[in-house]
């Protein structure tokens, strides 16, 4: 417990104030040596190693494709991406015994041309790298992620009950309303490009920016709470998604710096299910309250969620990057034997790198990229628009159930639960398909299978996405019971995970180089379609109808079918086209 207490945001701070007691580090105490893989007259025969290749170390979760990847790891550059670990390559590793007769292995540091060592891991099971965490605590830190992510999305769908409240209270239409759901999505959506090229730094690893990040979203949330003008409020829901974006583009790599590839299917899943579970609980939480006791009750709930998950944060979310880890042990052996050609590869790294190489990587090359691969393209396009035929529910409900059947603004956000339902059925069959198919094939694949493999379960619930927009579309009118039109927005959300997931897995195992950017700028395109999906939908739905507009949205995803079935059978000749993918 108090190695994650000392990794943690508070336990940094009481470090930094020279408070230890517990919160030290092995390296810091009495008993502490140096392991002998580090004296520096000790030849690994690497010395013409370049200072700038990174070399990272296996861990004990990898040795399950060991065998069959190894002359393919050593013959391939070093390419990673968020849904790995850093530590892919194989280590070379040096048994020592000790006095009593004890063996032991440590790995051995790379050796740079210029005298450095790389300061990394002691030994394949070091407890300081999370891949070795125990499942307990990885369990712990994947739990704290996943709410502080639904909390997030849940600010995004809590304001929908507020609306006609704020329309009378400030003189505004529907549309101009709704823009404080919509300035709230699109502003999570364009909060990640700042946030995830900021958390991939080594000084200020991941938790330095959730915490941070997530401190001035709580702040905003009391400031939501009291605003008393429109503008005002446009500008602070903005500002709370735009701070509370970090966990949804940098939640992954976390993820990544802890599990092995093949375990990274379940996390994501669940990690994402709690992400969509979020806006759609929204309506139902702040439903009965807004009608009880007024517009702003909306924003107070959002604070009393937020407020604990916080508190938990600070005191129990460990770093979780390896980078950052490393970086600061090469500080704490430095202070300790006084030797100055001990550093991190990050420390290296970060000392060639450039703000104009930052900016490439993170506002250039995705969207070069998606302009020359039609692959990414499909992918982009895909998931913006199921994502944002989901936020247009929010939008045909209050046009639905409250004129057709009668609904109270309390009862409009009941139907949201069959999400809910939904999602453990998704839930349930996602994790059985890769559990009894999928893994043993990863796990018996060079590079962990083709790409194009990840798509199959998006192969059948593609069609499952316009048969639910349809039965919504053609159910809601009277004569027909209300749940009919419920079952059609199940059908439609158990697609839209299913299909969502299967392309977050197949663009980072295509494009691993540039995966990172490649998240980021789908997700920017993903919210502001969904933000833009707010807006237009009303007024769509007014002029068509509600079956209208719902059945021109569904015949637009029929088209996508056709793309994902020619992205499974011609990707991988589109890939060997392009000179973004690599394999």
């Amino acid at each position: 417990m108090w190695d994650i207490v000392r990794e943690s945001a508070l336990g940094q701070l009481l470090r930094l104030f020279s408070v230890r007691g517990g919160l030290s580090y092995p390296e810091e105490t009495q008993d502490f040596k140096l392991p002998s893989t580090y004296n520096s007259d000790i030849d690994n025969g690497e010395n013409s190693s370049r200072s700038s290749i990174r070399e990272p170390e296996k861990t004990n979760e990898q040795d399950a494709n060991e065998a069959n990847d190894s002359a393919d790891v050593e013959a391939a550059p070093t390419v990673l991406h968020p849904y790995t670990s850093r530590d892919q390559s194989l280590a070379r590793t040096h048994t020592i015994t000790s006095a009593d007769g004890i063996e032991a292995e440590e790995i051995v540091p790379t050796r740079t041309s210029d005298g450095l060592i790389l300061v990394t891991w002691y030994c394949p099971n070091d407890p300081a790298n999370p891949q070795n965490w125990s499942s307990g605590k990885k369990l712990f830190v994947t739990a704290q992620i996943c709410i502080y992510t639904f909390s997030v999305y849940i600010g995004s769908s809590l304001y929908v009950a507020s609306i006609p409240d704020v329309m009378e209270l400030f003189g505004v239409g529907e549309v101009t309303a709704a823009l404080g759901l919509a300035l709230y999505v699109l502003a999570y959506g364009i909060g990640p490009i700042l946030f995830s090229p900021m958390s991939e730094i080594p000084l200020m690893g991941r938790n330095l920016i959730y915490i941070v990040s997530y401190l001035i979203f709580v702040a905003l949330c009391v400031a939501t709470s009291l605003v008393d003008n429109f503008a005002g409020l446009l500008v602070l829901r903005f500002l709370l998604g735009f701070f509370g974006s970090p966990c949804l583009a940098t939640g992954g790599a976390s993820f990544g710096d802890m599990y092995a590839p093949y375990k990274m299917p379940y996390v994501i899943a669940f990690w994402a299910g709690g992400a969509t579970l979020g806006p759609a609980l929204g309506p139902v939480i702040s439903g009965f309250a807004v009608s009880a006791k007024g517009w702003r009750w909306s924003s107070w709930e959002l604070l009393w969620l937020s407020s604990p998950i916080l508190l938990v944060l600070a005191i129990f979310l460990p770093e979780t990057s390896h980078d950052a880890i490393l970086l600061r042990r090469a500080r704490r052996l430095r202070q300790r034997t006084s030797r100055r050609d001990l550093k991190s590869q990050s420390e290296i790294d970060m000392a060639n790198l450039t703000l104009r190489q930052i900016a490439q990587e993170a506002l250039i090359k995705p969207w070069q990229i998606n302009v020359l691969d039609p692959a990414v393209l499909f992918t982009t396009i895909y998931t913006a628009l199921v994502y944002g035929i989901f936020y247009s529910f929010f939008e045909s409900f209050p046009l639905v159930y409250p004129v057709i059947y009668g609904f109270n603004l309390g009862e409009t956000g009941l139907p949201f639960l069959v999400v809910l339902v939904a999602l453990g059925i998704c839930l349930c069959g996602y994790c059985a398909y890769f559990y009894y198919h999928a893994e043993p094939a990863m796990r018996n694949q060079p590079g962990f299978g083709s790409p194009e493999a990840r798509l199959v379960p998006g192969l059948y619930a593609s069609f499952l996405v316009p048969v639910g927009c349809f039965l919504f579309a053609w159910t809601t009118r009277r004569s027909v019971h209300w749940m009919a039109s419920v079952i059609g927005v199940g059908l439609n959300m158990c697609g839209t995970f299913t299909v969502m997931q299967c392309m977050f897995l197949y663009l980072p195992f295509t494009y691993p180089k540039y995966s990172a950017s490649l998240f980021a700028a789908n997700d920017l395109a993903r919210s502001s379609f969904a933000a833009g999906a707010i807006l237009f939908s009303r007024p769509m739905f007014i002029t068509l109808t509600v079956p209208g507009g719902v059945s021109l949205l569904g015949g637009l995803t029929v088209v996508c079918i056709g793309g994902i079935f020619m992205l499974y059978f011609y990707g991988a000749a589109m890939r060997a086209r392009s000179r973004f993918a690599v394999g």
